[in-house]
């Protein structure tokens, strides 16, 4: 179970960022939403969603190697030599 919401919590940002992406994509074929007024408020949005998704799960995938130590022992691994 705890493996199950983890995966939802990693999949939620994801589809933030992959949604962001369509925003964008859609401004440059111009195709608009309605509830933008303007094209340049539809992209930087997308841009928004885009960059908190991969802020997101790079943030995880970082907090998760300290907390596993993957970060210190490669880390240490090049200093060594």
């Amino acid at each position: 179970m705890a493996r199950f919401i983890a995966l939802l919590i990693l999949f939620i940002p994801g589809a933030i960022a992959a949604f962001g992406i369509k925003l964008m994509r859609d401004t440059v074929f111009d195709d608009f939403y309605p509830i933008f007024f303007y094209s340049s408020i539809q992209f930087i949005f997308g841009l928004l969603l885009f960059i908190f998704g991969i802020l997101f799960l790079g943030g995880f995938i970082i907090y998760r190697d300290r907390k596993k130590q993957k970060h210190a022992k490669d880390h240490n691994q090049y200093n060594s030599n």
